[in-house]
């Protein structure tokens, strides 16, 4: 029962990355109804922007570490701004309209431009974060078996429990959200309303890459270091988790992503770990084809 224990705690962590992720996808998706491939290297982008940043901070700034930190996540929070702005300006908004293949050709391509800029920004290497916050807090213990996590993991999860709950909060009672849900249901009806389409569609693509970083940077500073690689399997997870838990409600897409964080989890625990992805990629696909009719559609290109 402790294992159990232990393996649902782990599931936390990673079931809070794939919620945040999947929020802000959801958020993202809502307007867009296109497959965006970008999602993920910009989750990767930001985690790296971060890493690279507080390099630069502690080896040429000489600050201290949680100065340098800080500096890290400024400068992450800086960059997702930037690139949703352009993302949104010169590739999504422009093709919004056309074929869903364009959306994402586009997207892929925007992929790669963020994958080499990584790489030359960082000069083809891999810098590595210290430990942080690495004291174990200790849940429950017997027979010399003790269920923990460390103090970072708690603080994680807590930030991005706090994120989820403003974020889900600010869409049921905002004037935003409202908006939001006018133009996700039908962006023409929500135009001869009056409804700043564009002004939506932008703001839901900056609060979408908002949580990419949010997502990227706490995942950098736990993991130490994150390829494009991994930013590329974390949004493809996220692409089908988004699309089984609902592309039309950030909520509960999290929760679904948050689900399967922790089915990853406990399959970590008790089945060859090689095999994971293929079978959670497998299970994804079935509850596609097994769920609602709007849900394949919205993957289909």
């Amino acid at each position: 029962m402790l294992y159990l224990l232990q393996q649902l705690l782990n599931g936390l962590h990673i079931g809070a990355i794939y919620a945040v992720l999947a929020f802000g996808y959801a958020l993202t998706n809502g307007v867009l109804h296109r497959t965006n491939l970008a999602y993920g290297p910009v989750f990767a982008f930001c985690g790296q922007t971060l890493i690279l940043a507080a390099v630069f901070g502690w080896q040429v700034l000489w600050l201290n570490l949680p100065a340098t930190i800080l500096f890290g996540l400024a400068v992450s929070i800086a960059y997702a701004l930037l690139l949703s702005r352009i993302l949104a300006r010169t590739v999504l908004g422009p093709l919004a309209k056309r074929s869903p293949n364009a959306i994402v050709v586009a997207t892929l391509g925007a992929s790669l431009v963020l994958m080499e800029l990584g790489r030359i920004a960082a000069e083809t290497r891999d810098f590595w974060l210290p430990p942080l916050l690495n004291a174990p807090v200790v849940f429950a213990e017997g027979g010399g078996f003790r269920v923990t996590m460390t103090v970072l993991q708690v603080v994680n999860c807590a930030i991005m429990a706090a994120a989820l709950a403003a974020g889900s909060l600010a869409l049921a009672r905002s004037g935003f959200g409202r908006r939001w849900r006018a133009v996700s249901d039908d962006p023409h009806a929500a135009a001869l309303c009056g409804v700043d389409v564009g002004g939506v569609f932008h703001g839901a693509v900056l609060a979408g890459g908002l949580a990419a970083a949010l997502a990227g940077a706490l995942a950098a500073l736990y993991y130490g270091n994150i390829s494009f690689g991994t930013g590329m399997v974390f949004g493809l997870k996220i692409l089908f988790v988004a699309a089984v838990g609902g592309y039309l409600s950030p909520a509960r897409a999290a929760v679904g992503a948050f689900a399967f964080g922790m089915a990853e989890s406990i399959w970590s625990g008790y089945f060859p770990v090689e095999w994971r992805d293929g079978w959670m990629f497998a299970f994804l696909v079935a509850l596609l084809v097994l769920g609602p009719e709007r849900e394949r559609r919205s993957l289909t290109p």
